[in-house]
């Protein structure tokens, strides 16, 4: 039996937490070190793992010292670039959460170095792990083409949350850090090449840095016709009225993800609920000689339905088989930055005021 990957574990965040529950759990891997700039949250998560894990306060030591195989980055995106560099340099193979990272530019110098050095490079994009979604995405192909394609995902986040939300706002916006998911979702869904972007945003707080905002959509238009529209929106002030909308409308009818509790309100800071659907309802268009419908809608119930911690520990089986297997990574990357091109030029749309053609 070969020898479990010894990875490092950088963050301990929501996040960073959920992913060192997984790998604390698998067999196929061993955690060498914590790090966190926080003592405080690296020892928390060291005790809900039952302690005796080294832990280390900088990066750059940890990599030195603990000479992992694997390096697992949980960290703000303005990290990214830097650290999935270094260890790549250091002969790890990496996961790294979403964004990933801060810029395109960034993003494409992972992914660069990823390919040169022959290493895995997996991108937290935890809906591809999800059954439900994966068969959200399945059956939106049955629809026809051109997709209208809407999704949101607004927090109303008050206390640590909120403090978490304007820390993640000093470096990245809500419409690029949550919005690559649903992007994803929607090059998944149209398999298409998407042509041009349009932004808005909005600064809601005067808690935000000077130029920040914490609520913004996006509109993509897509080469075979579909188009896509994203918002979310952080902060105390966010409606908890409709915040989830998960649907896809295409010319043989519609298909929507009917999440009872996680689009309950109350729920929006639930960070568990984000990713709960329940049901998918497909809704029929075809009309008899009466114009009446000729089908009722369909409810599919869907059995399998992971939590948080359950899915990161699906992402986590993905990245020890893609290193155990030598799996071909390429798409998944290429993907990842596809999504980011398109977010990002969501951003620059809200910033310049024009479409941006990509």
């Amino acid at each position: 039996m070969s020898s479990p990957i010894r990875i490092l574990c950088v963050g301990a965040g929501h996040m960073g937490r959920s992913h060192a529950l997984a790998y604390h759990s698998l067999g196929g891997f061993e955690i060498c070190g914590i790090v966190t700039r926080s003592p405080g949250s690296r020892a928390k998560l060291n005790e809900e793992l039952g302690g005796g894990y080294a832990e280390f306060g900088d990066y750059y030591d940890a990599l030195e010292q603990t000479k992992p195989d694997a390096v697992s980055i949980s960290t703000y995106p303005d990290t990214h670039a830097d650290y999935a560099e270094a260890a790549f340099e250091a002969g790890c193979h990496v996961f790294i959460e979403k964004p990933l990272a801060e810029t395109v530019q960034a993003a494409q110098r992972i992914v660069d170095k990823a390919k040169a050095t022959g290493l895995k490079l997996v991108i937290g994009y935890i809906l591809r792990h999800h059954p439900s979604w994966i068969k959200f995405i399945e059956m939106s192909h049955d629809l026809g083409k051109p997709l209208v394609m809407r999704m949101n995902l607004n927090q109303q986040s008050s206390g640590d949350n909120w403090i978490t939300h304007k820390n993640l706002m000093s470096s990245i916006s809500p419409i690029v850090d949550c919005g690559v998911h649903y992007v994803d979702v929607m090059c998944q869904m149209t398999r298409s090449k998407p042509l041009r972007v349009s932004g808005i945003g909005a600064r809601l707080s005067d808690e935000l840095p000077e130029g920040k905002i914490n609520y913004g959509a996006l509109q993509v238009t897509f080469q075979d016709g579909s188009v896509g529209w994203y918002e979310a929106g952080w902060g105390p002030m966010m409606s908890e009225v409709a915040f989830f909308v998960k649907d896809v409308v295409g010319p043989k009818g519609c298909l929507s993800i009917v999440a009872e509790k996680a689009g309950a309100e109350g729920q929006s800071a639930n960070v568990d609920a984000h990713t709960q659907t329940q049901a998918l309802r497909l809704h029929h268009s075809e009309l008899n000689s009466d114009g009446e419908f000729t089908k009722a809608d369909d409810t599919i119930r869907l059995d399998d339905e992971p939590d948080h911690d359950e899915l990161c520990h699906r992402e986590q089986e993905f990245f020890l088989k893609a290193i155990l297997e030598n799996d071909d990574l390429t798409d998944h990357m290429d993907d990842a930055i596809n999504s980011m091109r398109i977010v990002a030029a969501a951003d620059e749309s809200f910033r310049t005021g024009k479409t941006i053609d990509l």
